[in-house]
């Protein structure tokens, strides 16, 4: 196992729940525990002393799962990753969750295997965000999609001419689409969405028309069971 060891926060009140999920998080390869909290003003005290990545429970005695979210975003030097766990999966709690741009939301009860590979996504995701982060040269190809996409109000052709966004799409917004696309690592629908601060049809209708007009790239993930996930990311040079 390449790369720095990431350290996770357990935040459950449930102190069983607490220790399974800790065993759970020390069996996978390139994370460690380093440390455990059953309450909202415990978790946040331990993630201001520093951790990589927080394993959240929603319903905690104290403050709620949501107000924890709101005040890492806000408060905390620092902001860790966020990966949700928790029994809570109503709209408006998982609309919040969202919303404040966690990495995923995992249903309790779930299996070792389940957040074991959430947990290697999510470390493979990290590495992508850093690879991507890295200071290094520009071709000009990428120097010419950042001037076409920093403050775009038209979508550069490939012939080198520019045509107008169709009806119904706005350019502030399809530039904070681009943004929240990498050129490493894919976006789902949802994920973008979120980010966004839109709803999933109205991000997925100016996905779909930055994929029709070659700025980004679509691939599939495919798990064990349904339909393949659309991923969308910013099309290689």
């Amino acid at each position: 196992m390449t790369g720095p060891v990431i350290r996770v926060l357990v935040v459950d009140d449930d102190q069983g729940a607490r220790a399974l999920h800790c065993r759970f998080v020390d069996a996978v390869p390139g994370f460690t525990v380093a440390g455990a909290a059953g309450t909202g003003r415990d978790a946040l005290a331990q993630s201001a002393a520093g951790v990589d990545l927080v394993l959240l429970d929603m319903r905690l005695p104290d403050i709620s799962g949501v107000e924890v979210l709101h005040r890492l975003r806000t408060v905390v030097e620092v902001e860790p990753d966020v990966l949700v766990i928790s029994s809570s999966h109503d709209q408006t709690t998982v609309r919040q969750a969202l919303a404040a741009r966690v990495v995923g939301y995992l249903v309790k009860p779930f299996t070792e295997a389940a957040l074991r590979e959430r947990l290697e996504r999510y470390r493979e995701e990290r590495q992508a965000r850093s690879d991507a982060g890295r200071d290094r040269p520009l071709a000009q190809g990428e120097i010419d999609r950042l001037l076409a996409t920093g403050g775009i109000r038209t979508i550069t052709a490939p012939s080198g001419g520019s045509r107008p966004l169709p009806k119904g799409l706005a350019a502030p917004t399809l530039a904070r689409v681009l943004e929240a696309l990498d050129p490493v690592a894919g976006r789902s629908v949802l994920e973008v969405a979120s980010a966004c601060d839109l709803s999933r049809a109205t991000a997925h209708r100016y996905l779909t028309h930055l994929a029709d007009s070659g700025a980004i790239a679509v691939s599939h993930r495919y798990g064990r069971r349904g339909r393949p996930e659309v991923l969308y990311r910013i099309a290689p040079v």
